[in-house]
């Protein structure tokens, strides 16, 4: 495993440190229960704070991807193991869109119009929407 930043990137540092690790997820590199490397070591390596690391772990956390025990440090968590398949899915999905001429952005578009659709938190009457 590999983490990655972008010291240039307008991107916060940590943003960076968990999009490397699910990116590592999403290709299959880590497993559910795979150990990350310790905040510490993350942050000489890649010569940044360890608080940036130890922020990116913890947003991990946040969105299930991972555990943090104590003195075991971050482990992937088995709740991460339908992201993969979920991410062929996906690729799938482009694939096909391609084949049909769909563009990017209309396929983004799609997607999001049923994200908001099927959101619990989003209107379903347009009127309920204004202000």
């Amino acid at each position: 495993m590999l983490i990655r930043v972008d010291p240039e990137s307008s991107r916060p540092l940590y943003d960076q440190v968990a999009a490397s690790v699910r990116a590592d997820l999403l290709t299959g590199a880590l497993s559910p229960g795979d150990r990350l490397p310790a905040a510490r070591d993350v942050a000489a390596a890649l010569q940044i704070n360890q608080h940036t690391v130890l922020h990116a772990y913890q947003r991990l956390r946040d969105e299930g991807l991972i555990e943090l025990r104590r003195g075991r440090g971050a482990v992937i968590s088995a709740a991460a193991a339908p992201l993969v398949d979920l991410a062929h899915e996906i690729d799938r999905l482009v694939h096909r869109a391609a084949t049909l001429g769909v563009s990017a952005e209309t396929l983004a578009g799609i997607i999001g119009s049923h994200i908001r659709e099927s959101s619990p938190h989003s209107p379903q009457d347009p009127e309920e929407a204004q202000p």
